[in-house]
C-alpha cells in the first residue's frame, strides 16, 4: 500500500454481501430500512472487489468487514470473516482486512479469533455491542482482548445509537445501552496495551467518548456514520485541538460514501492542518502503514 499516494484512509466501511451470493440475497428489508434511516436513497451491496474498486478510483485506501452478531440474530456472517480476509489480500493495495467475532461464541470464537490473525492475517476486529448484545466490558469478552492485544492489532467498537433496527418494531429488539463508550474505558484500564476505537459521534454519550479519549493514551474516535455537518460542536472543537491525533475518517460505507461525508466534511471548521491528520496521517500511524 503506497500511503502517500492516497488521498485517505477509510477506518470503516462494511461488506454487505459475498462474492458467491446474488446482489438481492440476504435481509433486503433490514438493509432497506437502514438506508431510508441514513438517507442513503437507493444503495447497493458490495462485496469485498467492489469496495475495492470503488475506492481505488478514489485514490482511497478502506478498513472492511461485517459483524457477527449470532448470538442476537440467529443468523451467521455473510460474507464470512475468512472471504473478507482472504479478498482483501487480493486488493491489498487499497483495502485492509478486519474481522468480527462474536463475544457469545466463547472459547470457539477465541480459537477463531487467533486463527483469522495467524493464518488469514487480519489487522482487527469489529465489534457491535448493540448488535451483539453485550457490554463491552463483561469479562466473557475478555479472552478474545487478550488474543488482540497479544498480536498488537486494534479493536473497533461501535458506540453510541445505531441505524440498525432504526425505525423497526422495537428497534428490533437491540438495546442501546450496551453501546456507552463509558463501558469501553474499563477495557482500556485493563488492556492498556489495546489499541481501542470508538466508532461514530456518540450520540446521547458524546463527551463520554471524547473523556475516555482523553484520558486513555491508545483510544481513539472514528468520524463515520454521521454527515460531518451534524457533528457536535464539542467534537469539532477537541477534533481541531486536544485530540487532532487521535481522530479518523470513517464514512460508514455504503450507507455514507466518502464523497458524501468529505462534502460536508469540507464545510466544517476543522483547520487545514487538521484536516490532513483526520483523512489519513492518524489512521496511518495507528495501523503501522507509514
Amino acid at each position: 500500500m503506497d500511503i502517500a499516494a492516497l488521498d485517505a484512509i477509510d477506518v470503516h466501511t462494511h461488506v454487505q454481501i459475498s462474492v458467491h451470493e446474488a446482489p438481492e440475497s440476504g435481509d433486503n428489508d433490514k438493509f432497506s430500512a437502514m438506508a431510508d434511516y441514513f438517507k442513503a436513497g437507493a444503495v447497493r451491496k458490495f462485496t469485498v472487489p467492489m469496495i475495492a474498486e470503488y475506492y481505488r478510483e478514489r485514490n482511497m485506501a478502506a478498513i472492511v468487514f461485517g459483524v457477527d452478531a449470532m448470538h442476537v440474530s440467529g443468523r451467521e456472517q455473510t460474507p464470512t470473516n475468512e472471504e473478507i480476509a482472504e479478498q482483501a489480500a487480493l486488493h491489498s493495495d487499497v483495502l485492509i482486512p478486519f474481522a468480527s467475532v462474536d463475544p457469545h461464541r466463547g472459547a470457539a470464537g477465541v480459537r477463531a479469533a487467533r486463527r483469522l490473525v495467524e493464518e488469514y492475517g487480519v489487522r482487527g476486529f469489529k465489534f457491535h455491542p448493540t448488535s451483539q448484545g453485550f457490554f463491552p466490558n463483561d469479562r466473557m469478552a475478555y479472552p478474545l482482548y487478550e488474543v488482540i492485544a497479544e498480536h498488537g492489532l486494534t479493536a473497533l467498537f461501535h458506540t453510541g445509537q445505531t441505524g440498525a433496527g432504526a425505525g423497526t418494531p422495537g428497534g428490533g429488539g437491540l438495546r442501546l445501552k450496551y453501546s456507552n463508550p463509558m463501558h469501553i474505558d474499563d477495557v482500556a484500564v485493563d488492556f492498556p496495551d489495546l489499541q481501542i476505537i470508538l466508532a461514530h459521534p456518540s450520540f446521547p454519550w458524546q463527551d463520554e467518548a471524547l473523556s475516555v479519549a482523553m484520558h486513555k493514551p491508545k483510544v481513539y474516535i472514528d468520524l463515520s456514520g454521521w454527515s460531518p455537518k451534524y457533528f457536535p460542536p464539542q467534537l469539532v472543537q477537541y477534533a481541531n485541538t486536544l485530540l487532532k491525533d487521535k481522530v479518523l475518517f470513517g464514512s460508514d460505507f455504503p450507507m455514507i460514501t466518502p464523497e458524501r461525508w468529505l462534502a460536508d466534511f469540507a464545510k466544517i471548521a476543522i483547520r487545514d492542518e487538521v484536516r490532513p491528520k483526520i483523512l489519513k496521517e492518524n489512521a496511518a500511524k495507528l495501523f503501522g502503514l507509514t
